[in-house]
C-alpha cells in the first residue's frame, strides 16, 4: 500500500485525538532521536559502487525473467475473469513472486556486512490471511519486510499510487499481481468533491474480495508516507520516532475482510545508524538492521463497523491504533538504547 515504500494506503481520516507522549527533546542519557541522527558511513571500500551497479544488474535481470512468467498467467486470468480461474492461477502467480522476491532479498542480504537482527516472527502461517502494518522510513523498508517475512507468510499486498502503473515492466507485474492502485486527492479536492473520498474506499474493498479468494497478505504502512524530521515537525507529531499514523486504509481493509484475517502483525524497523537509501542496500553498506513482529489479534467489531459513518468506532479506532503506536516509539527508543548502549 504504496508509493512502492510510499504505497501505503492513503488514509482517509487521521486520529482523533493523539494520547499525550514524551516531549520529543533529547536529554542527556537519553538516545539521539532516529529522525536527527546523520547515517553513518559504512566502510565498504572504494568499490562499493561496483557491488552497487552489480546489484542493479542483477535485479533488472531478475525482473525480466519473472516478469516473462507472469505476464502469461495475468493474461489468461484476465481473459477469464472467473472466480475458479482465480482460485487456480493466483496461487501460481503469487508463487512466481514468491521465488522472484526470494531471488532478490537473498542477494541484497548476502552482500550486506553486518547480519539483521529479525526477531518475533514465530507462529506465522504461510497458508492464511494477515494484514500487516510497519513504520516507514526508506525504499529499503520494501526488501527489508520481503526479506523478513517471504515464505512466512503470503505474498505481501501493498497499496499503490495509480501513477505507479506506468512504471516500465514492474507497474505491470504490480498490475498482475493485483496490487490494488489508489488515487490521491489533495485537501482541496476533497472540499470541492467530498465524494471523491469513497473512491479510494471502494478501491479498496474490490481489492480486498479479490484477496478473499486465495490466501494473502495486505500491508499498510499507516504513516502514509516515508517518515523525516520536517514531515514530523509539520504535524506537530507527539512522537519521537514516527508520523501521526492515518487509520483509514487500515480500517477500510479490516471492515473488507476482517474475518479472513488470522492477526495484525505490527512491525518496527529500526536503522540505529540512520535510514539507508536504495543506493546504500544495493552497495552492501545498509548498516545494522533491526526488525521486531508482533502478532495482535483483531477486534471482531472493527470487522463489522463503518469506519466512514460511525463517529463512535473511528473515535474507538484512532484510540486503538494510537496506542500501537505509543508502543511503537517506545520499542524504538529501547532498541536505539541497546544497541547504542
Amino acid at each position: 500500500m504504496t508509493s512502492a515504500p510510499s504505497s501505503s494506503t492513503r488514509a482517509t481520516g487521521t486520529s482523533a485525538s493523539t494520547p499525550s507522549t514524551p516531549s520529543t527533546a533529547s536529554t542527556p542519557g537519553e538516545p539521539t532521536p532516529l529522525s536527527r541522527r546523520r547515517r553513518a558511513p559504512v566502510p565498504r571500500g572504494r568499490f562499493a559502487w561496483v557491488t552497487g551497479i552489480l546489484s542493479w544488474t542483477l535485479l533488472i535481470a531478475s525482473t525480466l525473467f519473472w516478469c516473462a512468467l507472469l505476464f502469461p498467467l495475468a493474461l489468461l486470468k484476465l481473459a477469464l475473469p472467473f472466480a475458479a480461474v482465480r482460485r487456480r492461477i493466483d496461487p501460481l502467480l503469487n508463487g512466481i513472486a514468491t521465488a522472484w522476491i526470494a531471488n532478490n532479498t537473498g542477494w541484497f542480504a548476502w552482500i550486506q556486512r553486518e547480519p539483521w537482527d529479525v526477531q518475533g516472527h514465530e507462529g506465522l502461517r504461510y497458508a492464511d490471511w494477515y494484514l500487516v502494518n510497519c513504520n516507514h522510513q526508506s525504499w529499503a523498508d520494501i526488501f527489508v519486510l520481503q526479506r523478513s517475512l517471504n515464505r512466512r507468510i503470503p505474498l505481501l499486498k501493498f497499496f499503490l499510487k495509480q501513477q505507479l502503473i506506468y512504471v516500465p515492466v514492474i507497474g505491470l507485474a504490480w498490475w498482475a499481481l493485483d496490487f490494488p492502485f489508489m488515487k490521491r486527492h489533495g485537501k482541496a479536492q476533497l472540499r470541492r468533491n467530498p465524494a471523491l473520498r469513497r473512491q479510494d474506499q471502494e478501491t479498496a474493498k474490490r481489492a480486498c474480495a479479490k484477496f478473499s479468494l486465495v490466501p494473502t497478505s495486505v500491508m499498510v504502512f499507516a504513516e502514509g508516507t516515508r517518515f523525516t524530521e520536517a514531515k514530523r515537525a509539520a504535524q506537530d507529531s507527539p512522537y519521537r520516532h514516527l508520523l501521526k499514523p492515518k487509520a483509514g486504509g487500515l480500517a477500510v481493509a479490516l471492515n473488507a475482510m476482517g474475518n479472513k484475517f488470522r492477526s495484525l502483525i505490527d512491525v518496527t524497523i529500526v536503522y540505529p545508524e540512520g535510514a539507508p537509501g536504495f543506493w546504500d542496500l544495493a552497495c552492501g553498506r545498509a548498516g545494522p538492521v533491526l526488525v521486531r513482529m508482533r502478532q495482535l489479534p483483531v477486534p471482531p467489531a472493527f470487522c463489522e463497523a463503518d469506519y466512514g459513518s460511525d463517529k463512535a468506532f473511528r473515535r474507538e479506532f484512532h484510540n486503538w491504533l494510537a496506542r500501537q503506536w505509543e508502543d511503537k516509539d517506545a520499542e524504538i527508543d529501547a532498541l536505539v538504547s541497546g544497541r547504542l548502549g
